[in-house]
């Protein structure tokens, strides 16, 4: 009979089916003993069961979706590197401009693939990406790497944004895993270098955004609200831990490891609010807050990320403080921004959902957030939480006609057609993340870590 009831459990995973298989084994039981032995079996089998699928949904979609789609649709053979806009239909528009945190992403995406699986598809992936930035999107006057090309590869925005800066260090550090070329190293630390000569608030801690191509700083961050007196951004600070944290992988540079401290400290001083454990989100130089908006998305894959950056510095006493706090921020997501289906929505402020959207990219980080939180915690409700997300992405967020990922879909569930499937934001990195992490983690967790 168990094996019977092992083959139901793995095919059947809904919680109807899975009720129906235990009210039938519970008038089978004869007595409390084998009640209870019969139990713990059947609960293991649930588990493994949904860990399983799990794992196999995400190796899929990775490997037979996002990746073989950017391959297939989006080089651009005509005019070098890769398209810059796609329609939700597939029509490419060709004369669209080429943006760097695009391709930057593309470059850390095929770069991480390659490590994933050597695959020599995705290494040709990473070099088309590589090549194109150092020749196209790389200021060899003034250093740093454009915001904006136009279709043929000539700078029609060369301004120097700290938030693209970070991207283009965190794909050179990856291509560097994947490939050893030294070149990709010696770039990203003259970018680490740049960043901390004219980026650096030496008085107030944290990085300015926004610059010209000189270097000359602007009036107010890119990524900010509106308001002129907003010069830092969350955003930002939180993708330039990231990319800290990928070169520190590779380059055990002291000052490296100072300034992901400081980053760290940052975070937990003025990004992250301390009653609410959302985190802020646009301030002005002195690190007071702008607004009060939520972006469940941001929180979410924050906690995870800052979690990597503790974890690669390799501070027991920081690791320690940085996995409560991202415990709290886990929670806080759980209880104000999923939606009864199991996605996230966009934006709330004082306690209500203000954006009820949900969008690819906060689907994708509230799978690795909260499978990050079960390993820290080993509280199911966050694995079943990454678990109803990913179904909720499978059913509504991947474009099972066209390839890829719907931008965003309404609460409704409908798609909005309206957004692009490729464009200056839309790219392989937040969904291919997902599925590496989902299944890194996931294996983590089959063999009891």
């Amino acid at each position: 009979m168990d094996s019977i009831i092992y083959f139901v459990i793995i095919s059947l995973l809904s919680r109807g089916a899975l009720a129906q298989v235990l009210e039938k084994a519970e008038h089978q039981t004869p007595n409390a003993e084998q009640t209870s032995e019969f139990y713990g079996e059947t609960q293991a089998m649930i588990y493994k069961g949904q860990i399983n699928s799990f794992l196999k949904s995400a190796q899929d979609e990775l490997q037979q979706d996002i990746l073989p789609f950017w391959i297939k649709y989006c080089q651009d053979n005509e005019y070098g590197g890769f398209i810059g806009r796609m329609s939700n239909d597939g029509t490419i528009t060709k004369d669209a401009p080429k943006g760097l945190v695009l391709n930057a992403r593309i470059l850390w995406t095929y770069s991480a693939a390659y490590r994933f699986s050597k695959n020599n598809e995705y290494l040709e992936m990473a070099k088309r990406s590589f090549n194109y930035l150092m020749q196209h999107f790389v200021d060899k006057q003034h250093g740093g790497a454009y915001w904006l090309l136009d279709y043929n590869g000539k700078a029609i925005d060369d301004s120097k944004e700290l938030y693209g800066q970070s991207f283009l260090i965190y794909g050179l550090a990856e291509y560097f895993l994947a490939t050893g070329d030294k070149a990709a190293l010696e770039k990203a630390k003259e970018l680490f270098s740049l960043i901390e000569e004219h980026c650096h608030d030496d008085a107030n801690k944290g990085y300015f955004e926004t610059f010209n191509r000189d270097w000359s700083p602007t009036e107010k961050a890119r990524l900010a609200s509106g308001s002129a007196k907003e010069k830092k951004t969350m955003n930002t600070h939180l993708h330039l831990l990231e990319a800290y944290t990928n070169l520190y992988r590779v380059w055990k540079d002291e000052k490296v490891k100072t300034r992901l401290i400081e980053l760290i400290e940052i975070f937990q001083k003025h990004i992250i609010n301390s009653k609410t454990f959302h985190f802020e989100l646009f301030f002005d130089e002195k690190w007071h807050s702008t607004n009060n908006i939520v972006s469940f998305g941001h929180d979410i894959e924050g906690s995870w990320l800052l979690c990597e950056a503790a974890e690669v510095l390799g501070q027991p006493n920081i690791a320690a403080t940085v996995r409560e706090w991202s415990l709290k921020m886990a929670q806080a997501v759980y209880e104000q921004g999923l939606d009864k289906d199991g996605a996230l929505f966009y934006e709330g402020r004082d306690g209500k959902i203000i954006n009820s959207d949900k969008e690819w990219w906060p689907q994708a980080e509230t799978v690795v957030g909260f499978l990050n939180a079960y390993q820290l915690s080993g509280d199911e409700k966050f694995l079943q939480a990454s678990i109803k997300c990913w179904e909720f992405i499978e059913q509504r967020i991947v474009d099972h006609k066209h390839g890829e990922w719907f931008w965003r879909v309404r609460r409704d569930g409908m798609p909005d057609m309206r957004e692009p499937k490729v464009s200056e934001w839309k790219c392989p990195y937040h969904n291919a993340r997902a599925c590496f992490e989902t299944i890194r983690r996931l294996r983590a967790i089959n063999k009891g870590g």
